[in-house]
């Protein structure tokens, strides 16, 4: 079987974006999905992410991490798949679509920058050396000094598969302040147990998780990732965060066919 398939990234985290409105994918094949995102044997990215038809939105959005299996809400992913939607002419410069954590709401500009819509956060949970909360997907978040040479693969893991968490696990954020209302993050994700150059619910994490520790008082956030840049901005009304926005580019890198096994 040949299928058509687009690459996509967002601050350098990357995609492989397939229309399904057919139906034809074979979604529970976990091998093939894990196959396709292999950076030497497949196509190569952090995740696949299906575009299907929904009765209420303009479209479905099924995410899956480069290990083959389904999981909680991607950020970047969501600002790619409405990039990808337009180029489909699914929508032109304003959507709202269904994800696993609920409704999303995004606009795109001519010049390929998606602001899209995250859910509102009202539990943040405060340690005394991290902070926690769901952003779509979960998040640990913790500030480290010389972020540039911090570890991240070795301590991300190590809190990740800790007790602390559990067997579900949980996203790891390193971050570092630059200015009032600026900082650098490294995240380790799960799913694909690696650093990523970007993670768009790990910077919606971070700027809330700031803005919460008083670090910053702003409601408007910038994220210096390994990838680039990304904006969150939000309200904030007796420590619920509402209207949060993840901002920033999605863009096309190519398009091709690969032959699969579907057996």
């Amino acid at each position: 079987m040949q299928i058509q398939f687009y690459k996509y990234q967002g601050t350098g985290n990357d995609f492989v974006m397939i229309d399904n409105r057919s139906n034809f994918f074979p979604k529970d094949n976990i091998k093939l999905i894990e196959h396709l995102c292999d950076r030497r044997f497949g196509i190569g990215a952090d995740g696949l992410i299906l575009l299907e038809n929904d009765v209420d939105t303009d479209f479905r959005m099924v995410y899956y991490n480069s290990d083959g299996n389904q999981s909680s809400m991607c950020g970047n992913g969501g600002r790619c798949l409405v990039a990808f939607a337009k180029k489909l002419h699914v929508i032109q410069n304003q959507t709202t679509f269904i994800a696993t954590d609920g409704l999303h709401h995004a606009t795109i500009s001519e010049d390929g920058i998606v602001s899209l819509q995250m859910i509102d956060v009202s539990t943040v949970k405060i340690a005394s050396d991290y902070v926690f909360l769901n952003t779509g997907s979960p998040h640990h978040v913790q500030l480290v000094e010389d972020l540039e040479r911090y570890d991240i693969k070795t301590m991300g893991a190590k809190i990740r598969y800790s007790d602390l968490y559990g067997t579900a696990g949980s996203n790891v954020n390193f971050v570092e302040q630059i200015a009032d209302h600026s900082f650098a993050l490294r995240t380790y994700e799960r799913g694909v147990e690696d650093e990523t150059l970007s993670c768009g619910t790990g910077a919606t994490a971070a700027a809330i998780a700031m803005n919460t520790l008083g670090k910053t008082t702003s409601n408007a956030i910038e994220l210096q990732v390994q990838g680039g840049k990304l904006e969150v901005s939000f309200d904030k009304t007796e420590g619920k965060f509402t209207n949060v926005f993840l901002k920033g580019p999605a863009e096309f890198v190519f398009k091709g066919e690969i032959d699969i096994i579907t057996n």
